[in-house]
């Protein structure tokens, strides 16, 4: 037999090698491999694309405020049913299931912070909470952030990610576009401060009301942003959309998006918008 065959049967392997879970993700976006912890350290920002992946509420209070001042507020408002609605599983099923899984009590997390020293009032929606979507808690408690705002003298910052209306609640959830609309009227009146933050994706009734009603509305890069989704548009004006329609970059271009700010440059952002409004 020639030398350089080979004289012997491949190796066999009785277990298949798996790689750790969690260790490695990939960028849906440019399909690059990314080592968790370097993601993680990097925003959980792509290393190579800059795709923003999804975070939730803790994620952002580590990223924009200082360590260790976030005090949640707001922890005892729970949602009913008060239509004892029953889609695929009953309501009241669904927010037990909700609850148990992620640890959090609602698709809005409110609480105090500082900023570089600076106190605000914030608020963050949590997108794997039932879509983010905004029932009657969520109203609730951001009204609640922004009385406090007005009492306390706190900028107000709300970072938006959201389904929309929680059609678990009918118009009990749409009656929430009006609550918190009305109550930044009363922060603006009282010369308070309002900045929004969109993530992505940011639609419905949360872009309808509160989500493009701040002082500054920042977005991060590539966050989709409206009020319906394109396949519905497409439907109702029998038109192709343009390329990027609903993106972060395509509402800056058209003037509803005031600043794109990288996920890094949150904080630094938002401390300069805070400091100009005060000077």
């Amino acid at each position: 037999m020639p030398w350089f065959l080979r004289s012997k049967e491949n190796i066999s392997e009785t277990q298949q090698k798996e790689m750790p879970d969690g260790l490695w993700t990939k960028c849906p976006s440019c399909s690059e491999m990314i080592f968790k912890k370097e993601l993680e350290e990097n925003y959980f920002c792509c290393i190579k694309c800059n795709y923003h992946y999804r975070i939730g509420t803790k994620e952002y209070v580590d990223i924009i405020l200082d360590s260790n001042t976030f005090n949640e507020t707001n922890t005892n408002i729970l949602s009913s049913d008060p239509l004892n609605f029953v889609d695929s599983k009953p309501y009241k099923d669904r927010l037990k299931v909700t609850y148990d899984s992620l640890g959090i009590n609602e698709a809005l997390t409110t609480g105090t912070g500082k900023i570089n020293g600076e106190m605000v009032s914030f608020a963050s929606m949590n997108f794997s909470f039932i879509g983010g979507s905004m029932g009657s808690v969520v109203g609730e408690k951001f009204y609640r952030a922004a009385k406090l705002a007005m009492d306390k003298k706190y900028p107000l910052i709300v970072i938006t990610s959201s389904g929309g209306a929680r059609m678990q609640e009918a118009a009990y959830s749409l009656m929430q576009m009006a609550k918190t609309s009305a109550v930044l009227s009363e922060l603006a009146e009282s010369g308070g401060i309002y900045i929004t933050i969109l993530t992505d994706p940011t639609t419905g009734g949360v872009t309808a009301s509160y989500g493009m009603l701040g002082d500054i509305i920042l977005a991060e890069p590539g966050a989709l942003i409206g009020f319906a989704g394109p396949r519905v548009i497409e439907q109702t004006i029998k038109r192709k959309l343009p390329p990027g329609f609903q993106r972060a970059e395509f509402l800056l271009e058209k003037g509803f998006v005031d600043l794109i700010v990288p996920r890094n440059e949150l904080k630094s952002t938002l401390t300069k918008v805070i400091k100009w409004f005060k000077s």
